[in-house]
């Protein structure tokens, strides 16, 4: 069974995902549907309520959790939609310190590194 496609997400998704930058032909592929669901539920329902939480909130908090879980491939590219929303490295560098005191020191230095190769790639594409 396919996942149905919601015109009016898909839309709100899209431009959200544009916006961050997070739509790029060298990601790794994942299943159709799986990236469907993703631009529909997550980007076109979750990320484009706007009304207490802005998009750059949001981006800063989807960090904080990707630090605090380890989530290296994602952060990589949640750094680099943070960017594109124009949270600073500065800002991003003091949420890993905060995070680093609740999820580990470890957490931390992997978010650190990972952030400096983003901007780096960031930097030398721009």
């Amino acid at each position: 069974m396919t996942y149905k496609i919601d015109k009016e997400k898909r839309e709100k998704g899209l431009k959200i995902m544009e916006q961050m930058g997070l739509i790029k032909s060298g990601d790794k592929p994942i299943s159709r549907d799986f990236m469907a669901h993703i631009v529909d539920a997550l980007y076109g329902t979750i990320w484009s309520r706007d009304e207490v939480i802005n998009l750059q909130e949001r981006s800063l908090i989807t960090v904080a959790v990707l630090v605090a879980l380890n989530r290296e491939n994602e952060l990589k590219i949640h750094f680099r939609g943070a960017l594109n929303l124009g949270i600073s490295k500065e800002k991003l560098e003091e949420m890993i310190l905060h995070v680093a005191h609740y999820s580990g020191f470890p957490t931390g230095v992997s978010a650190n590194q990972i952030l400096n190769e983003i901007v780096s790639d960031f930097k030398k594409e721009k």
